[in-house]
């Protein structure tokens, strides 16, 4: 490994940690990420040392408490400084006569207000001592399987009625990574992924970027084995050519979803307010993501619903889709959108039609059921109208991507229908994504059935299909550059095969 790569490492899996600014005062940051750290050591997650620093405490959760870094015994390989901004220049200094190969500020108060010359300051000593740095005015860094975990926002929160409920969860293991350049959304972003019970391998949070950069940390991620996608939030970037250097290489590894948000003139204007970023022209984005194979999401709808698509499923080798719904009107929407899109969805060759007359006169599916693509099933579909359907269009070569709308309604249709197509899926190479609409009890688990299935799910016909358009696009730059055989071959061997019973 790079030593570069390993120094990196040192964010998310250090032997030795020290938290300047902890403290007892449990409303404050610095006692919320100590104790992070202390919960996930005593669950046996978190492997290394832990130092609270605090020059008016003995003692914090039963450990220690040291004045200072300099009084803290043996190696210290990572500092987590959160303390007034004033006072981490000296903070630094002390930092400076450990052997410390990474610091991360969660500190406000640099150059996101104007405060150029105390940030600059800071970067000085960091160079010097050969220290990277994370931050500052930043949420710091996540590992779900490592234990390190800088969120200084506490995971419950104790309504007025005296109730606890969730707050600020954290996430599952998984192989999503989340880079942020906002805080706020990436604290977001952990919650809306919770909430749907998709998993995240790492969260990143760089605030004001004043060491550690975007192309930095993707050149991490790319050789990170727990990583398959990754979700890169920003509002500017500053290397302009070494991102695009990095990404090039990245995404034909792993797929890359940038938001880029301060496209407009406003938003630019409130990026530099917050985190002091210079947005630059949008048009000068667009190209650099399209040369590169960054998929940019429109919003953060679409920014989520990506992400979890390039993770559950291969790309797709074209960009003939079908359609398959047990619905004529979402279907139709569905259609709209892919063609809206750019993907063709077009009648089936002569043999997969005659496939579905054969199957018609047969008694197998109705016989009113239309099957030039879209496939409309009708209301009376059943779950095995489904599973021959999907198995039809699976061996259609001239077809490279399937949307499935399995509404839930009709009468004759079994639960058992999610499980009978994620059976024959799992034995094809091309993608399908599916939808069903509806916020009921049968809509969300049907959703949620296929999603644990490594099937994604969606709410409306139009997601589905800017999820299909993506991995399609995702397809067609791994083919222009020659690498997407490779990659679906380790795609399919990483995923975890679904057990069905």
């Amino acid at each position: 490994m790079k030593q570069s790569i390993k120094q990196m490492h040192t964010f998310f899996n250090p032997r030795s940690v020290a938290i300047v600014g902890a403290t007892k005062k449990i409303n404050k940051a610095g006692h919320v990420i100590f104790k992070n750290f202390v919960e996930n050591k005593r669950r046996g997650v978190f492997k290394g040392e832990i130092y609270p620093v605090n020059p008016y405490e003995n003692s914090i959760l039963g450990f220690q408490c040291y004045p200072s870094v300099t009084k803290i015994p043996g190696e210290l390989e990572l500092v987590v400084i959160v303390v007034p901004a004033k006072i981490v220049p000296n903070i630094m200094r002390d930092v400076t006569t450990k052997i410390v190969k990474a610091v991360v500020i969660i500190s406000s108060g640099f150059s996101e207000v104007g405060n150029h010359e105390l940030e600059n300051q800071i970067v000085t000593v960091a160079k010097k001592a050969g220290i990277r740095i994370l931050g500052p005015n930043c949420l710091g860094v996540y590992d779900s399987r490592m234990g390190v975990d800088m969120l200084f926002l506490p995971e419950t929160r104790v309504l007025t009625t005296g109730d606890e409920v969730i707050a600020t969860p954290r996430p599952m293991p998984g192989n999503i990574a989340i880079v942020t350049q906002s805080g706020a959304f990436g604290v977001a972003a952990l919650d809306y992924l919770t909430g749907l019970q998709i998993g995240v391998s790492k969260f990143v949070s760089f605030g004001n970027k004043c060491d550690v950069n975007e192309a930095e940390m993707l050149h991490y991620l790319l050789y990170d084995e727990e990583t398959k996608v990754i979700l890169l939030y920003v509002e500017d970037i500053k290397s302009g050519r070494e991102f695009i250097k990095v990404a090039e290489k990245v995404t034909k590894k792993k797929p890359i979803v940038a938001l880029k948000c301060g496209r407009t003139e406003a938003g630019a204007r409130a990026a530099a307010s917050h985190t002091g970023a210079m947005a630059g022209s949008d048009r000068i984005y667009d190209a650099a993501f399209a040369q590169t194979g960054i998929f940019r999401a429109k919003d953060m709808e679409e920014f989520f619903d990506v992400g979890k698509a390039l993770a559950m499923q291969p790309p797709a080798a074209g960009k003939n889709v079908a359609v398959i719904t047990d619905a004529g009107g979402p279907g139709v929407m569905a259609v709209d959108e892919c063609e809206l899109k750019g993907l063709n969805v077009k009648r089936f060759s002569e043999e997969t039609v005659q496939k579905f007359e054969k199957l018609k006169k047969a008694g197998r599916l109705p016989k009113f059921a239309t099957n030039l693509n879209p496939v409309d099933l009708t209301g009376s579909v059943t779950s095995k109208m489904f599973e021959l359907a999907t198995k039809i269009i699976f061996e259609d070569r001239e077809i490279h991507g399937i949307i499935l709308l399995g509404l839930h309604h009709t009468p004759a249709l079994q639960e058992d229908f999610i499980d009978k197509v994620a059976k024959v899926a799992s034995k094809y190479d091309k993608p399908i994504v599916t939808c069903d609409i509806g916020e009921t009890e049968m809509a969300l688990h049907t959703r949620y059935r296929f999603d644990k299935l490594g099937i994604p799910a969606y709410f409306s016909p139009e997601d589905a299909a800017r999820a299909m358009n993506a991995l399609v696009r995702y397809g067609l730059y791994l083919k222009k550059n020659n690498c997407l055989k490779e990659y679906i071959q380790n795609f399919l061997k990483d995923k975890r095969k679904p057990q069905f019973t």
